[in-house]
């Protein structure tokens, strides 16, 4: 069985390959090309995220491709211990804590520390695309990757002239290890992502230096480990906020493009969200699990694994296809209908499920759910730009956008006033 996750219909539309795997009578296939097993139930993937014993995270940050020489030369220089994604006990559990205990992580919390933050970008974005001469803009490039980027460098205390260079090194990271580039380009990302962990480490030591009395994260980061390497090594330090420099944006982003997406090719959504925002919450549940921003994620067998009559060896990489998974006629009811209105909704799997539970979720539905919201309140007639064409970014994890044009229309469209709702 084959995904071909960087040609034809998966970089157009990816449920078609899911709903294929998910005919299938078995319950794990082995893509010879990729290399990888591809688990697809819904059942089985909620396993292997939460069942560490089984299914590790020790390759989950590794390239699915047999890297060439010299960029693997360049990667191996890259000394980042595994902090989040790809550590596994005893190391996860004692990262995981520090994570938990400084940066916000339930709703209360990112509203009282984060939340004027993400309304201070979210008014700057959407003001300079009601001023955007012409009417035109391209919200990738112009909106969803800038808000959780801004948002994000604030909260580490990253300069913002640093945007574009975090934002490049963060999509290269996802195009070394995801993607499939040709040698040159290997090296060519390699050396950025050097670069990146670089700039991470020398943050951190100017952190250091200057003492954790900063309210940034990296000094909060720093005043929890209190110089004590069995809380947090400095490196440790590092490593976490290399992470959170690509996982703490890029999944946002694609929340946020999938959601506007979802919303503006419907123009009765668009116009029910605008005119009741206390919709919006139930509608990016449902944008979560029908388009998630990773839709692929990598495990390890520690053991081997048997799935019904299908035995995984030990050893063996697996490819966790959460889109596919979030289409499972087993749990979802019209699983390939998207119902903003569903009830069952919450069972998707797109911010992950067990240990490895995205820590920053509900960062996310905060900065998804101001920004509809402002968005139906400055721009009513808000519209996707006539034959706009939907396909995405080659990847076997990352579902990004190519590109959002659409039309910056402020005027009330025919059919209801807008809400003046504050978000």
């Amino acid at each position: 069985m084959r995904l071909d996750p960087f040609v034809g219909a998966y970089l157009v539309d990816p449920a078609q390959v899911w709903r294929r795997l998910l005919d299938e009578p078995d319950r794990a296939h082995h893509d010879p090309d990729l290399g990888l097993w591809l688990i697809t139930r819904h059942a089985d993937v909620r396993r292997a995220l939460s069942d560490a014993q089984t299914f590790g995270n020790a390759l989950t940050l590794a390239p699915i491709y047999d890297v060439c020489p010299e960029a693997m030369e360049i990667i191996a220089r890259i000394d980042a211990p595994p902090t989040t994604a790809a550590a596994d006990p005893p190391v996860h559990p004692r990262t995981r804590r520090a994570l938990r205990v400084t940066f916000a992580n339930t709703p209360e919390r990112v509203e009282h520390r984060y939340g004027a933050i993400v309304r201070r970008r979210v008014d700057e974005l959407v003001s300079r695309l009601v001023a955007r001469p012409g009417g035109r803009a391209d919200l990738v490039g112009e909106f969803t990757t800038e808000l959780p980027l801004l948002v994000l460098l604030d909260i580490l205390g990253v300069p913002e002239e640093d945007v574009g260079r975090v934002r490049a090194w963060g999509d290269g990271q996802i195009a070394l290890i995801w993607g499939r580039p040709d040698p040159a380009e290997q090296v060519r990302l390699a050396r950025d992502l050097w670069e990146f962990w670089r700039y991470c480490e020398q943050l951190v030591r100017a952190r250091l230096v200057a003492g954790p009395s900063g309210d940034d994260y990296v000094s909060q980061l720093l005043a929890y480990r209190d110089g004590d390497d069995e809380v947090l090594t400095v490196a440790e330090v590092s490593s976490i906020v290399f992470n959170l420099l690509v996982a703490g944006h890029e999944t946002t982003a694609g929340l946020l493009a999938h959601a506007l997406d979802q919303a503006l090719s419907d123009p009765g959504r668009w116009r029910e969200l605008r005119e009741d925002p206390r919709r919006i919450p139930a509608f990016l549940t449902e944008t979560l699990r029908f388009a998630p921003a990773i839709d692929g994620w990598l495990r390890v067998t520690r053991r081997a694994v048997t799935l019904d009559d299908v035995t995984i060896p030990a050893g063996a990489r697996c490819l966790l296809l959460i889109g596919a998974a979030n289409r499972d006629p087993a749990v979802f009811a019209r699983p390939e209908r998207f119902d903003p209105h569903r009830t069952d909704a919450d069972g998707h799997l797109s911010f992950g499920h067990g240990p490895h539970f995205c820590i920053g979720a509900a960062l996310a539905r905060l900065e998804a759910r101001v920004a509809l919201t402002r968005l139906g309140q400055a721009v009513p007639g808000l519209r996707l730009a006539a034959g706009h064409r939907r396909s995405y970014k080659a990847n076997v994890a990352f579902r990004a956008h190519r590109s959002l044009p659409v039309v910056v229309d402020a005027t009330v469209p025919s059919g209801g006033p807008a809400a003046a709702v504050a978000g």
